[in-house]
């Protein structure tokens, strides 16, 4: 179990997922939970360039919360049928419950990252909101 751990943001390699082909989207990644050792908790800031998203997916079981630290957003959250568009940028926060449909693209001219922090840790790929 960890108790405690201290890691610096460019001290965690920054992942290219495009030739991870079990891993959609094909964006930038730090997994700051595996540099933490985290068990439970997974941390991941996420970079995006202008035009690339995260499509609207769910999760079984994962509560995520994300945070945007750099870039312009539109966030698409709700249940199928009832999503709602919100735009986001620096310091908005947001959060996804267990099989409820989120995404979010970057609508900025600029690289945007995001923090996203996720529990339980499992792997936990997605669903189809539009299934649910």
């Amino acid at each position: 179990m960890v108790r405690y751990e201290v890691v610096d943001t460019d001290d965690v390699e920054e992942e290219d997922l495009s030739g991870v082909e079990e891993i959609p989207p094909d964006l930038n990644i730090r997994a700051i939970d595996d540099a933490l050792g985290t068990e439970n908790l997974g941390v991941k800031l996420w970079y995006f360039e202008p035009g690339e998203e995260i499509q609207y997916h769910a999760h079984a079981e994962q509560e995520e919360l994300y945070y945007v630290l750099e870039g312009e957003f539109s966030l698409k959250l709700g249940a199928s049928g009832e999503e709602e568009y919100v735009e986001a940028g620096p310091g908005t926060f947001w959060v996804a419950g267990p099989e409820t449909g989120h995404g979010h693209r970057n609508v900025g001219d600029t690289r945007g990252v995001v923090l996203a922090v996720g529990a339980p840790r499992v792997s936990d790929p997605g669903l189809d909101p539009h299934s649910l």
